[in-house]
């Protein structure tokens, strides 16, 4: 077990934080702090998660903890929430000192958290996953009608009498924010809280927690999205290795000079590459057509994409408009569609299997991390063999120890994943980290057809430069590559081509050059033509629609 280290006093802050924390009723007597960390240490085998963090929000602060993956903000944000019980610090919670033994505790204190990896049960309704945390006399029609209208007010609408295992990612978190919403809270901390959120769900979301914050809740905000803490943010703490480095006023700063404070220095600069003409059609989809697998899933309605090697095609829109519906299709989980609908290098492939299609030299990284892209419980080792079940790794039907162990540790390194080794278990990976993992593996198996749904979801801004970088390294080896992502800016800036999915259907091809936000935007609406038109938009009223 390793430990923490002195605190170092004598270490001065990079910069000292601007707070305006609310007003007292009485000016002679301020508030007390929302919370105070004080000494707080973590330590697990072969990793020290906090070091003498010590932390300081005002009421009605929105507070952002920044640093790269794996630097101890989640562990933290757990300690805070009762998840995670600390080695040593203290907890003050309105100037009393306090022990959250649980998230029990935490919540009757008014303390609430939206984790970046869901804690729902898949066979719960929505109303059953959000009465776990309240009172057991809780009238559930009642209930039911509440999650209507929060989801309304704050643009995170929710059907209540659906089951969790039929929700998209970005619909789980939604659950997530409504519920933590729910109980007003006195601290809402939020990790990662937008990354399978739109552009304009993440603006209503804003608007939502300026509302409360000015109303006196104080806000904890994890996110690796740097514009969003410089627009939101009163101020930030920057952690790095498990220590506090550093506070500043993120609107003071840039995204280049927050960058600076996370990684201690420059993020890698994405390069620029010039565009070429795509070669052979390694993946088409020709009028996939597909009903609802159950009663809330979006159907598929005449769905065409030619995907060419060499080339880098990206599907925008909403969550929940049919890209989980498209991703099972596509991964050979979803078998109902014709053996023609899909064709992998010529094959019709609609009809097979994941590992048919692994064979037909296809990789993909599924949306949902944890129970889809890895397995909590295994190894990274055992995790890596989901998709290398070939020699060297396995031959005549024996694992490989050897070489599955070797080639666990050069994932490890080449995608500098943060991990105790090989033997790490998924679940104690952070969500990036993990990330990172899950995108390697895929990308070393060298496929000739490259699937990717959220390739850089809760991933820092070095990471998601290195997998933008991975991924144009496949393109320029030939494979043909598929990025389906609601993160616009990512589209326009990894893409060649872009489509738009909007309740179940797929848009017209266009490409990045000619692309526009504003089109973008009235695609993911379902407004467009045959001939990519908006629907009822004259070509030349685009820009002001």
């Amino acid at each position: 077990m390793l430990h923490c280290t002195a605190p170092n006093l004598e270490t001065p802050l990079i910069r000292k934080a601007i707070v305006t924390p609310a007003k007292s009723d009485t000016p002679d007597m301020p508030f007390p702090p929302r919370l105070e960390l004080s000494g707080i240490c973590k330590s697990y085998p072969a990793v020290v998660a906090n070091d003498n963090v010590s932390l300081t929000v005002a009421r009605g602060e929105i507070h952002a903890v920044l640093g790269e993956n794996g630097a101890g903000k989640s562990t933290l944000m757990k300690i805070i929430f009762g998840a995670v019980k600390p080695d040593a610090g203290t907890v003050r919670w309105n100037g009393a000192d306090v022990h959250v033994a649980n998230p029990q505790d935490a919540r009757k204190l008014g303390i609430a958290m939206v984790f970046q990896h869901f804690s729902l049960f898949d066979t719960l309704t929505v109303a059953e996953n959000i009465a776990l945390g309240l009172a057991a006399d809780v009238n559930m029609a009642e209930l039911a009608e509440q999650i209507r209208q929060t989801g309304k007010n704050y643009g995170l609408e929710l059907e209540p009498h659906r089951h969790v295992h039929t929700l998209s990612v970005g619909e789980r978190q939604r659950v997530e924010i409504v519920r933590a919403l729910l109980t007003k809270p006195q601290l809402l901390i939020l990790d990662e809280p937008t990354s399978v959120l739109t552009p304009q769900a993440v603006q209503k979301l804003f608007v939502t927690l300026r509302q409360i914050s000015a109303e006196g809740c104080s806000i904890l905000y994890i996110s690796h999205k740097l514009d969003e803490i410089r627009e939101l943010c009163h101020s930030a703490t920057v952690m790095r290795g498990g220590k506090v480095t550093g506070h500043c006023d993120p609107a003071q700063e840039t995204a280049a000079s927050l960058s600076r404070l996370m990684i201690g220095a420059e993020p890698e600069q994405e390069e620029e590459t010039e565009p070429h003409a795509p070669g052979e059609l390694r993946l088409q989809i020709k009028h996939l057509s597909l009903p609802r697998a159950h009663a809330f899933a979006t159907p598929l309605d005449g769905i065409t994409l030619d995907l060419c090697s060499g080339e880098i095609v990206g599907i925008a829109g909403v969550s929940g408009n049919g890209q989980q519906e498209l991703l099972a299709a596509l991964s050979g989980e979803d078998r109902r569609a014709k053996p023609a609908m899909i064709t992998l290098k010529g094959k019709p492939v609609g009809h097979l299997g994941p590992n048919a299609r692994r064979a037909l030299g296809q990789s993909l990284v599924p949306e949902e991390r944890l129970g889809r892209g890895a397995v909590p419980e295994m190894s990274l080792t055992d995790n890596m063999l989901l998709s290398h079940q070939r020699a060297p790794f396995v031959v005549n039907g024996m694992i490989q120890f050897k070489h599955a162990i070797q080639a666990a540790a050069d994932i490890i390194s080449r995608f500098r994943v943060k991990a105790s080794g090989p033997a790490a278990l998924a679940k104690s990976l952070s969500g990036g980290n993990l990330q990172k993992f899950i995108v390697g593996r895929e990308i070393v198996r060298k496929p000739d057809v490259f699937v990717v749904a959220q390739p850089t979801w809760g991933v820092d801004v070095g990471a998601a430069a290195q997998i933008h970088h991975e991924i144009r390294l496949l393109k320029e080896a030939g494979c043909a590559v598929l990025v389906i992502s609601e993160e616009l800016d990512e589209l326009f800036h990894l893409c060649d081509r872009l489509h738009v999915i909007a309740k179940g259907r797929l848009s017209p091809s266009i490409s990045n050059q000619e692309a526009t936000r504003e089109q973008i935007g009235l695609w993911m609406s379902g407004l467009w033509d045959k001939d990519g038109n908006a629907a009822g938009v004259a070509t030349g009223e685009l820009a002001s629609a």
